[in-house]
């Protein structure tokens, strides 16, 4: 049995959900709750866990021989006992009283569990839940990790459009191509200050842990030092970050006492205590605050906006260490907004060098028609990192957007089984071009040339002379899906828009070729009126003969 295979088995389980009357937007925590007992079972019966087991009386094996209400009433005493670290028990020394008995000091686990409840109506739902967790052939699963299996579910859920979860979830494979430019190393810290189930860190973490034989080759010192203090993350979400912390458990990263990923907002207090780290890696949420302003409360980023991106934005590069690497998914309109926009923008190139722009397709994410870009950049210029001015010379930019498949369930994005082994590097269907011409150092330093013609770009229309990106540029380099502009004309040409594109969409109107607009009223009064005469003669077909 595959992962794949696990994973729809569990989906299955939503059909019994349905059944008791659960909203679809709470399967996959409902579904988590009980799954991640289990897991923790199987994980301790494998010898993996060493930390954080599940304390006695709230372990699988005392769910799994009950049934009916005592099954049912035992679950929820249980997600109570492992939320708060206690539970009532009767005083032997009192008989027929009860008293508060400590469960746990965990508080790993009391995060994990805060404010579990369970909407579970029905013991016989619970109790087939739990049969068929036990059917399932965990001894193949735990091959791959159960780590994997559990973010497979994830990724099932961001898929299924009616759960609404999508619209934060990135694509595993872009996840992944990201982790693979950047290179995290052994002993920097990873940041993600959006950190939603934890996919960037995740994916970092195993990044590291495949260059080192699971951290196997590491002294002691560094071995924990990954483990616990490597990976910091912020979601505001509480169902989110819960999903997020089981990721990083059930992947061996266990963080501080609250965990890798903290509950919090990144735009207030949570993201201001931040300390600066070597890498931040984060897919800000796409929006406005609904509170505008007042939703950002952070005093010390220079430009106020109720623009989310543009204040993570700020956040992130203001928070690297000197020498810092970011890889952000920042949607179209933070390339080309006015006001502030403009001015966050001139202020992350003096102060970092912005050396790449990947352009991504629309339809990879699954909220739909989001148009989204990977914007890389090192803190300090490309030869001092403790530089604070002119950091950017050159932006390189790569169309991976114009005239690719329209993307989505039946032609999904990438490969995600792509995995970091250095021969994977340059391997991905839909990110390799990508990844061979931004080049192997990752601070966007390697040498580089314009010129790729992947996906048929040779055959791409363009512009001569309508795009100023096109002007004065070799007949053949204006097919090119990889171009470099200069720091001088970005600002001198685009007003520092970073809205730069070249190529075009096979599908789009060119205005200049369109009649002049008085033919075009012409023609639409022609039109009318032939349809005003059709309806005429349609009335007097159906009046008859008088």
């Amino acid at each position: 049995m595959t992962n794949n295979d696990i994973v729809q088995k569990l989906w299955n389980l939503c059909d019994v959900l349905r059944d008791d009357g659960i909203n679809y937007s709470d399967y996959v925590t409902e579904l988590v709750l009980l799954l991640f007992i289990k897991m923790v079972h199987e994980n301790t019966e494998a010898g993996v866990l060493k930390r954080h087991p599940l304390p006695e009386g709230c372990r699988w094996t005392d769910l799994n021989s009950k049934s009916g209400i005592n099954l049912l009433n035992d679950y929820k005493a249980i997600l109570l006992a492992l939320s708060t670290g206690k539970r009532m028990e009767a005083d032997p020394e009192s008989p027929g009283q009860t008293k508060e008995v400590v469960v746990h000091e965990d508080p790993l686990i009391s995060a994990i569990y805060s404010d579990a409840q369970t909407r579970l109506r029905e013991p016989r739902h619970l109790e087939q839940m739990i049969k068929t967790l036990d059917q399932i052939d965990w001894f193949s699963a735990q091959k791959d990790g159960l780590g994997d299996l559990y973010e497979g579910l994830l990724e099932k859920n961001a898929s299924e459009t009616k759960s609404g979860a999508g619209q934060y979830f990135t694509p595993r494979a872009l996840i992944n191509s990201m982790v693979r430019c950047i290179k995290p190393q052994i002993g920097e810290v990873i940041q993600d200050p959006a950190a939603g189930t934890a996919g960037f860190l995740v994916a970092a973490d195993q990044y590291m842990r495949d260059q080192t034989d699971d951290y196997m080759d590491l002294p002691t010192k560094q071995a924990e030092f990954q483990k616990n203090k490597a990976f910091i993350g912020v979601e505001l979400v509480p169902n989110t970050r819960r999903l997020a912390l089981m990721n990083c458990l059930l992947h061996g990263m266990e963080g501080d006492d609250e965990g890798v990923v903290h509950l919090g907002n990144a735009l207030g207090d949570a993201g201001k205590a931040l300390k600066q780290a070597d890498i931040i890696l984060a897919n800000p949420p796409f929006g406005t605050s609904k509170g505008g302003e007042a939703s950002n409360t952070r005093d010390d980023l220079t430009y106020k906006t109720s623009n989310k991106q543009l204040a993570f934005l700020q956040h992130i590069y203001r928070n690297l260490k000197p020498g810092g690497r970011a890889a952000v998914v920042l949607p179209d309109n933070v390339l080309f907004e006015a006001g502030v926009g403009t001015e966050v923008r001139r202020d992350l190139m003096n102060k970092c060098n912005l050396h790449t722009i990947l352009r991504l397709p629309t339809g990879i994410f699954y909220a739909q028609g989001v148009k989204t870009n990977v914007l890389f950049f090192t803190k300090g210029s490309a030869t001092d990192k403790y530089q604070e001015e002119n950091c950017t010379e050159n932006v390189w930019v790569y169309d991976l957007r114009t005239n690719m498949p329209s993307f989505g369930k039946r032609t999904p994005f990438g490969n995600s089984d792509i995995g970091f082994a250095p021969e994977d590097f340059g391997m991905d269907p839909h990110l390799g071009a990508f990844e061979r011409v931004f080049g192997v150092l990752p601070d966007g330093t390697s040498d580089r040339s314009e010129g790729e013609y992947s996906f048929g770009a040779e055959e791409i229309a363009v512009d001569k002379e309508a795009a100023a990106e096109n002007k004065n540029v070799d007949d053949k380099l204006l097919h090119s899906r990889w171009r470099c502009f200069n720091r001088n004309w970005i600002s001198e040409t685009k007003s520092d828009s970073l809205d730069i594109s070249w190529l075009k969409n096979k599908d789009s109107v060119d205005t200049a070729d369109l009649p002049e607009p008085n033919m075009l009223v012409k023609e639409a009064k022609m039109e009318l009126q032939a349809a005003l005469d059709e309806l005429d003669s349609l009335s007097a077909t159906l009046d008859g003969p008088n």
